[in-house]
């Protein structure tokens, strides 16, 4: 990696780290298994190739809160998600997850439709059984899932169901984290000000 593309990368989380630690709204779709905000290299092959919060993303004092700095390597679910989904949509590099329900999940259908983002639903009960058994295989399936369900459109924000000891989360895509949060931060917003 050249000194440019670290100095772009870690600049970059750096100015989205401080606004969604002001964006009071996100606190609230901040799921119970926390919140991670990851940016891969351009050539990102692996976990250690995307950055991410350390300890991830939490609530303190009503207010997100990152846990610890951005590392490379310091997540596997999500930097797994971003390598697979680039095989299909190589202009994203950067992605956060967040909590999701039912009614959330219908009002971001019909925002994403306004906005003309492709969305999608997994339903983690339709996973086979042999994927689920296999260590990894799970990202290939949800990010192969989450783009058929969407008509074959890589989805902007595509909403996982809860399984058996899995919690229904939403995942935002995006170029660059400043654009990930920028885009979640309203979506907090405006979801806040319509209850």
């Amino acid at each position: 990696m050249t000194d440019s593309e670290l100095i772009e990368m870690y600049g970059m989380m750096a100015l989205a780290l401080d606004q969604i630690e002001h964006c009071r709204e996100f606190a609230a779709i901040i799921p119970e298994v926390r919140s991670n905000l990851v940016f891969a290299r351009t050539s990102a092959k692996t976990r250690e190739d995307v950055l991410a919060i350390d300890g991830r993303i939490t609530v303190v004092g009503g207010m997100p809160h990152a846990s610890g700095k951005p590392v490379f390597g310091a997540s596997s679910h999500m930097a797994r998600l971003i390598i697979e989904y680039r095989k299909y949509d190589p202009t994203v590099r950067a992605g956060i997850d967040f909590a999701n329900n039912p009614h959330f999940a219908q009002w971001l259908l019909q925002y994403c439709k306004q906005n003309d983002w492709a969305f999608s639903v997994i339903d983690r009960r339709n996973e086979p059984d042999e994927i689920k058994e296999a260590e990894g295989a799970s990202m290939p399936w949800k990010v192969k899932e989450a783009i058929r369900a969407a008509g074959n459109r890589p989805p902007k924000i595509f909403y996982e169901t809860g399984a058996i000891g899995k919690e229904p989360v939403s995942v935002l895509v995006g170029r660059d984290p400043r654009e990930v949060v920028d885009q979640i931060c309203t979506i907090a917003k405006i979801y806040h000000d319509r209850r």
